[in-house]
């Protein structure tokens, strides 16, 4: 029954710090609104373009810790490999669907990242690069963050994690797909904002 009762309330944790919207409350810092400015997504790439680069980046790594803290600390805690994916998901769904603002949250691929790194470190850090890689080439960071999310199931499977990790990470990237689909009709008719302007 504790244990029941311990799993209960770390799932409900996880998705109350998803839910902390880092890249509002830091832009309101500056009096500025990422959700009047640009795509009105509060994650890091709009939070750059409505605060600063500064706020952006503190945005972008607040966004992954409160997706790694709390899978990493399940794993600590030593709970079982499928409530370990439980309360990574639990996160991600705070930060997409936040009880804060109304269940109007960010697009999830920072929060993602932080527990694809609890998951399995060596595949999240592959995705960095292949993220890397692809903003360089191409400057389009949603096209980044959607072959990363795509990428985060098969690297999972190469690396033979636990099943149910795929499986969330699955649900994760087929979520991401749905919050990006704006992003992917500009992609498909070449009207993508890319980093740092044309």
């Amino acid at each position: 029954m504790e244990h029941t009762a311990l799993t209960v309330a770390w799932v409900v944790l996880a998705y109350l710090l998803g839910s902390v919207p880092v890249g509002l409350l830091l832009s309101r810092r500056k009096g500025k609104d990422p959700r009047t400015v640009g795509s009105g997504n509060i994650g890091a790439t709009n939070v750059m373009r409505a605060a600063g680069r500064t706020m952006g980046i503190v945005t972008l790594l607040g966004d992954i810790l409160k997706g790694f803290l709390p899978t990493w600390l399940a794993c600590c805690l030593g709970l079982a490999v499928p409530v370990v994916g439980v309360v990574g998901l639990s996160t991600f769904l705070g930060h997409l669907f936040p009880v804060y603002l109304r269940l109007k949250g960010g697009k999830g691929s920072a929060t993602t990242l932080g527990v694809l790194l609890a998951f399995n470190p060596l595949a999240a850090l592959i995705d960095i690069a292949v993220f890397a890689l692809i903003v360089v080439r191409w400057r389009y960071v949603s096209l980044g963050s959607l072959v990363c999310a795509a990428l985060m199931p098969v690297l999972l499977l190469c690396l033979q994690a636990p099943g149910s990790y795929v499986a969330f990470c699955t649900v994760m990237a087929v979520l991401i797909f749905v919050k990006h689909r704006a992003n992917i009709g500009r992609l498909l008719a070449g009207r993508e904002s890319r980093m740092g302007g044309e």
